[in-house]
């Protein structure tokens, strides 16, 4: 699946399914981006930093949660909302996730992770960005256990 970042607008919705992308990901919830995300039939992903955004992203037709900054809501709040949230919910982390946090989140409840700046900065090169994203599928193999079933099955809330 191809998408889009900082999706701000229903016009940036626009540009993004012009250009082919089905994946709209935000940094806030706002009820405009998901709305125009769902009539043109793509996929939402709201940034959301409460359960009261996070309830009302999903009113709005939210496909799954970008909780972020993910530095604010350590793996205690992912747990918490969890708790409260419905059972298919799609709650992704993104924003200071890394291979040594990702079991405490995953314990607490997390469909899966997003990651950028630990996977890669400006000025990396080839070679360590290669290393990061190694170290990446690693550490989720390691959720997964012995054939991957943990990970395949919470993952299919986010399809």
């Amino acid at each position: 699946m191809v998408g889009a970042g900082t999706v701000l607008t229903p016009e940036d919705v626009d540009l993004v399914a012009k250009a082919g992308g089905s994946l709209i990901v935000s940094p806030n919830m706002d009820e405009q981006v998901i709305r125009r995300t769902k009539v043109l039939g793509l996929v939402s992903f709201p940034g959301v930093a409460t359960p009261t955004e996070a309830f009302a992203a999903l009113r709005h037709g939210a496909d799954g949660l970008k909780a972020f900054p993910g530095e604010q809501i350590p793996p205690n709040i992912i747990k918490a909302w969890r708790a409260v949230l419905p059972a298919d919910t799609c709650l992704m982390p993104v924003g200071g996730v890394s291979t040594d946090n990702m079991e405490d989140y995953w314990s607490s409840g997390a469909s899966g992770f997003g990651v950028g700046t630990s996977l890669f900065k400006p000025g990396d090169g080839a070679r360590e960005a290669r290393a990061k994203a190694a170290a990446f599928v690693a550490a989720l193999r390691r959720l997964s256990g012995p054939g991957g079933p943990r990970v395949a099955k919470r993952a299919r809330t986010c399809q």
